[in-house]
């Protein structure tokens, strides 16, 4: 199966987007597709050996929009640098057309009443609208030849229809006034024209799609800031001279300079130097980090104290920064669940309102209001209607949400997982690295010296965290630890091997009861949060107790999971004791232990059974199967390692804070999303009656239609201020 995105041109409303996800989902061989207004793109997932992407080009393009590959070779920060730039232009070339037509407009309506019965004066608004309606419309009645002629319609047909019939019907009355003046009562006893009608309802419409593309940039703004972050230059050391270059120049394997107060400029590894650096572009912690000779450092941080030389490892699309970048960009021109909905009604919407059109002027004509009344409350439905806050009601929140997560150092990876996150109503955690700082120390040992120093050689080849504890005890006690041989390790109760000719055992009770060995009831009282035991040719050789610390934000985390309604479990594969006694200082009622990878599958399974709709966190090695059984797995992050595509959500920094914060920003959306649904909705609820009842003119619907899109992205962007500590 590949995936593919394709740059979709051309939408304007929910109707374009229901059409293009339509054509599709109905292209053999496509798998998945998801259609978004927002970011005019088209993501879909296909199997290439029925279908290939020029024939995904040719459906959507069957639809009367255009499509398109993305540049070749082109950056995700790259694609999102020009994507900024074009909407910055779209939306200043809207404008201008917008002030332009509107000026045309108010002039239109504000000309003494005598001039608007002379013929000059008529064919000099009839030019003026024609210049606007080609050049402010241009592209609106292009849009609406292509669809129709495609046998489809959107916002384009409406707005041409509207305009259109303002603009004929004026345009025949200045040729031939005295042909409707003899059919027809007028008030002033000339018939009127609507010329000014069609120029303010594209000065109107202009103006809204100018507004929404300013409003769609600082969606995006997240992505801006992270982009902005990277330098352009960079001190290179070439040849044992310090260079200043183009971070574009850059090759893998150059090593460079980085002085206080200045930002890395690409990924890489401290090879001479130490220093604090701050990462909260990465993980949101504002507090800097110690780096030193070995440690990675991620481009766009900011080196706070010290000097050091680096070298680049990442660049390009392969860097921390761009991956970032490329991850926000999926999520966000993913979909939401709830946008099926949308969706329905779009499919059905723009022939609806053009039957409920067609019904007002019959209505009107029957009830002997005149051909012009009617028309003009026919005119009025038309425009009103137009769906545009219904496709933009759910992506923009998506967007604003997956960008405001990232600058708080939580990938929420699309529409379908942050919505997924507000139905969670349990959270299971593991404890090793997640509730604990999965860094643990040995506090005590009963072991003597070679004993110490053959189980600390075996510890070695593992890469358990207590084992690391245990080697790390017998180096700060001088001991050269010996060549291993037949390492092998048993998942959830220990390792084994021959060392120095001896069959070393070292893991938890079970492990050395299975292996025939009796561990002594002294060892097992004297711990009661964990140990690793030890046995030398089937023989209990003693026991090294060992603390991992809990995390700083743990307590408050699982507090606040319970502020949230939140059952929290936690599951371990250590014994029950050790389990019990970090859930007590974390506060958790529910604890499952002494399981192994799959007892924690099995135990996520047996919590949906009960109906329960689960979160899982984790480290994503031995919890990866746990992870993706979860309706949404949280992959716990190390800050420069965020390709774990095993979690719906990733943590940019390891601690249970983050999974607070994606819950109540979930909630945040979620809400945010029916606000924008119900808005859309009750707009054109109340909107179509009221024009079809005359109580509205074509101008106020045009007016009221942009308003009510951008009304939809204004309400989004306040989860840009979303904040939970």
């Amino acid at each position: 199966m590949a995936s593919l995105t394709i740059n979709v041109g051309g939408m304007v409303c929910a109707a374009c987007q229901a059409h293009v996800q339509k054509a599709l989902d109905q292209t053999q061989g496509v798998s998945k597709a998801a259609v978004n207004l927002m970011t005019g793109q088209a993501q879909v997932a296909f199997d290439p050996t029925i279908v290939d992407p020029a024939k995904l080009l040719e459906a959507i393009r069957d639809t009367g929009y255009e499509a398109e590959l993305p540049v070749a070779g082109q950056t995700a920060v790259q694609e999102q640098t020009q994507r900024d730039s074009e909407q910055s232009s779209e939306a200043r070339d809207l404008f201008i057309k917008a002030g332009v037509s509107f000026v045309l407009g108010v002039a239109a309506m504000a000309a003494p009443e005598r001039w608007m019965h002379q013929n000059w004066f008529r064919y000099a608004l009839a030019a003026a609208t024609i210049f606007v309606m080609a050049w402010a419309g241009g592209r609106i009645y292009a849009g609406a030849w292509k669809t129709v002629s495609h046998g489809t319609a959107d916002m384009n047909t409406l707005v041409t229809l509207g305009t259109g019939a303002a603009f004929l019907y004026s345009f025949a009355v200045t040729v031939d006034p005295g042909f409707f003046a003899a059919r027809a009562v007028f008030p002033n006893g000339h018939p009127d024209v609507y010329y000014e009608a069609a120029i303010l309802i594209l000065a109107f419409v202009t103006a809204g799609r100018g507004m929404e593309e300013r409003a769609k940039r600082q969606t995006a703004g997240a992505l801006r800031k992270l982009i902005g972050l990277q330098p352009s230059m960079a001190n290179v050391i070439r040849e044992g001279v310090e260079r200043s270059v183009p971070i574009a120049k850059l090759v893998e394997g150059d090593v460079l300079l980085v002085r206080p107060g200045e930002r890395i400029p690409v990924d890489g590894e401290i090879v001479e130097g130490t220093s604090y650096i701050d990462e909260s572009m990465l993980t949101g912690e504002p507090e800097p980090a110690p780096k030193a000779m070995g440690d990675a450092v991620v481009g766009g941080t900011v080196n706070t104290t010290g000097s050091f030389r680096y070298r680049a490892t990442s660049l390009g699309e392969a860097s921390v920064l761009s991956r970032i970048v490329s991850l926000m960009r999926q999520a966000q021109g993913s979909r939401a669940p709830i946008e099926r909905l949308a969706d329905r009604i779009s499919g059905i919407f723009v022939p609806t309102v053009l039957a409920l059109a067609v019904l007002t002027f019959a209505v009107w004509t029957f009830m002997g209001a005149g051909a012009v009344r009617a028309a003009t409350n026919a005119v009025a439905v038309l425009i009103i209607a137009c769906p545009c806050a219904m496709g933009l009601a759910v992506p923009t929140a998506v967007m604003v949400a997956t960008g405001r997560g990232a600058e708080m150092g939580v990938l929420i990876k699309g529409g379908e997982a942050l919505e997924k996150l507000h139905t969670l109503d349990t959270i299971v955690l593991d404890k090793t690295g997640t509730i604990t700082e999965g860094k643990p120390r040995v506090t005590e040992s009963s072991l003597l010296v070679d004993a110490l120093r053959r189980a600390a050689a075996v510890e070695r080849s593992s890469e358990h965290p207590l084992a690391r504890a245990v080697v790390a005890f017998a180096e700060a006690r001088g001991l050269a630890l010996p060549e291993t041989r037949d390492f092998r390790s048993v998942p959830g109760r220990g390792v084994r091997a021959r060392v120095e000719g001896h069959d070393v055992l070292c893991g938890n009770q079970e492990f050395l009861r299975e292996s025939g060995v009796a561990v002594v009831p002294d060892a097992i009282a004297a711990d009661a949060r964990g140990a690793v035991f030890v046995a030398i040719d089937g023989v209990f050789a003693g026991s090294l107790t060992v603390e991992d610390p809990l995390r700083s934000e743990s307590l408050a985390a699982v507090r606040e999971f319970q502020k949230l309604k939140l059952e929290v479990v936690l599951l371990t594969g250590d014994r029950q004791t050790t389990a019990d006694a970090v859930a007590k200082q974390a506060g958790i009622a529910r604890v499952v232990a002494g399981v192994l990878p799959a007892g924690k599958l099995d135990e996520i399974r047996r919590l949906q059974q009960q109906g329960r709709v689960v979160a899982m966190a984790g480290d994503g090695v031995n919890d990866a199967p746990a992870l993706a059984q979860a309706d949404v797995g949280f992959a716990m992050g190390s800050g420069t390692d965020i390709a774990m595509e095993a979690g719906d959500v990733t943590l940019l920094k390891s601690g249970l804070g983050g999974v607070a914060r994606a819950i109540a920003l979930s909630r945040a959306a979620w809400n945010i999303m029916q606000q924008n649904l119900v808005w859309a909705l009750a707009y054109n609820v109340i909107a179509i009656p009221a024009a079809a009842l005359g109580f509205l003119s074509p101008v106020i619907a045009s007016a009221a239609m942009a308003m009510s899109s951008v009304s939809v992205v204004l309400n989004s962007l306040r989860l840009a201020r979303f904040n939970k500590n």
